[in-house]
């Protein structure tokens, strides 16, 4: 979780990963955040997000985010 959070701080160092959980519906992240986020957590986990996965309730929050990573981690 820490490294997401590193990922997503450096995206937006004045928001609070660890309490916000309306990052999509706030209009926190845009789509190019969302772009960026899937190569750095692909990179740094070595995981592929798929389309199918691509949905505000995956990102709306850093943990629903982290969620998906271990979701993906289990299927690889």
């Amino acid at each position: 979780m820490e490294e997401l959070l590193h990922i997503l701080n450096e995206l937006h160092p004045d928001i609070d990963f660890t309490t916000q959980e309306h990052l999509i519906d706030d209009m926190i992240l845009d789509s190019f955040d969302i772009v960026t986020l899937i190569a750095e957590i692909g990179d740094t986990f070595d995981v592929t997000i798929t389309a199918d996965k691509i949905v505000p309730e995956n990102f709306n929050s850093a943990k629903a985010l982290y969620a998906l990573i271990q979701e993906m981690e289990d299927e690889a």
